[in-house]
């Protein structure tokens, strides 16, 4: 059988959002028990995470380097994660390697082709003992790129997955 362009874009989306969700998974730890997928069957969400336990107002939160971006979407979405932290009043630790109550790793992909571009985004907070506390999943779409998917990620969607993902983890701290 000869493969059409035509066969070709839901097939690549597919191989996309496969790849998407492995990355949900790098450390290579299944998904807990809670959770759940959305609508789509593609992200998911935390369904019940545990209440933290350090009372919000104290709790510091240090955002590592995040994995799989390029350096310009990775540094966009790092100014605008923290000025949505700012705007919400958490307490950010902005050096690399200093103490923090929760660190956050980063996880982005992004998948598309000329119509559409998808930021996919998985944020694993870890708390001190270096267990996962909470796990924040998300994407974003925006306008296609021809080539490379990251050329298709503008600033809009870097807004909305930062705000998406602040006010997660605003709303988990305060539970």
């Amino acid at each position: 059988m000869r493969v059409t362009p035509s066969f070709r874009a839901p097939v690549f989306r597919t191989a996309a959002l496969a790849a998407a969700l492995a990355l949900g998974a790098c450390a290579g730890e299944p998904l807990p028990p809670g959770m759940v997928a959305d609508g789509a069957g593609s992200a998911g969400r935390q369904a019940s995470a545990p209440a933290p336990s350090v009372n919000p107002a104290e709790a510091t939160i240090a955002f590592d380097p995040f994995t799989g971006a390029p350096g310009n979407i990775a540094d966009a979405l790092s100014r605008r994660i923290g000025a949505e932290a700012r705007a919400r009043n958490l307490r950010l630790v902005r050096r690399v390697g200093a103490p923090a109550t929760y660190r956050v790793n980063g996880y982005l992909s992004a998948s598309g082709d000329q119509s559409s571009t998808t930021l996919f985004y998985v944020f694993d907070v870890i708390d001190a003992q270096g267990n996962r506390a909470h796990r924040i999943l998300g994407q974003e779409a925006s306008a296609g790129a021809a080539g490379d998917p990251w050329a298709g990620i503008d600033t809009e969607t870097i807004d909305r997955a930062a705000r998406r993902a602040v006010a997660d983890l605003a709303a988990w701290l305060n539970r």
